[in-house]
């Protein structure tokens, strides 16, 4: 991505792309990095990058992960191929143009960039779990800024980069108890209402909070930890943290 106005003149393997939605949990909120590029025209889409010919998928992903949270150590899933033949560039980049006359970003348009992008493209969805505390969201020379998104309230992101939210947000909920990896989303010390919390704006919808409760403790993954007192009158509810941390990273 930082060399993205020359993508043809770089050692990348044509027609292949990874696009990463990458989620962080704040203030009762699931939500979503995207940056918004700058151009004349409201442009928004997902953090994404090609593949050097010498590189694997999976280091690909985490060098981008990586330049756009500032963070290496990250839960890291592939959830998806998109591959439809119809997929492909040409139509926001023809729209791009119109709006923005034969300058792109601070370089003129160049032909064979148009051509080499505009091919059908051909993209493996990961999805990223993150404590949202401890990433510095980064901006590329194509962005104008960098931002989180409530999940099911994003800007509108273009081609069929909504649809790889749903389904990254999908994956996710198919896999929260069998992979623990919901715990990747917190700080590393939280209550187990802070958990519930997290839960329930994952699958926006509330749980019993004993059922929810016991079902989390029964997991036997947690380690009970001193009260968090408040100074408030009310009980103060104990902290926890995850035992295993060997399971988190992705």
């Amino acid at each position: 991505m930082r060399d993205i106005h020359s993508p043809s003149e770089q050692n990348y393997i044509q027609q292949l792309s990874i696009d990463c939605v990458i989620l962080g949990y704040q203030d009762s909120q699931l939500s979503v990095l995207v940056p918004k590029l700058n151009f004349r025209g409201d442009f928004w889409a997902l953090p994404s990058g090609f593949i050097y010919q010498n590189e694997g998928i999976d280091q690909a992903a985490r060098r981008i992960l990586e330049d756009r949270t500032g963070i290496k150590d990250i839960y890291l899933e592939q959830f998806r191929v998109f591959g439809d033949a119809p997929r492909s560039n040409i139509r926001f980049l023809e729209r791009l143009i119109e709006l923005n006359g034969d300058k792109l970003g601070d370089k003129r348009f160049d032909r064979k960039e148009f051509d080499w992008i505009t091919r059908r493209f051909v993209s493996i969805g990961y999805y990223a779990l993150v404590d949202i505390n401890k990433v510095v969201p980064r901006k590329t020379e194509l962005d104008e800024s960098i931002d989180w998104y409530p999940v099911r309230d994003l800007p509108p992101m273009i081609m069929d980069h909504h649809e790889m939210v749903k389904c990254a947000l999908k994956t996710l909920q198919l896999n929260l108890d069998q992979k623990l990896i919901a715990f990747n989303l917190l700080p590393e010390t939280f209550t187990m209402r802070e958990v519930q919390e997290l839960y329930e704006s994952i699958f926006d919808r509330a749980f019993a909070r004993n059922n929810f409760q016991k079902k989390i403790l029964d997991l036997n993954v947690l380690e009970r930890l001193e009260k968090k007192f408040t100074g408030a009158a009310n009980k103060a509810p104990f902290l926890y943290r995850f035992r295993n941390e060997g399971t988190q990273a992705g």
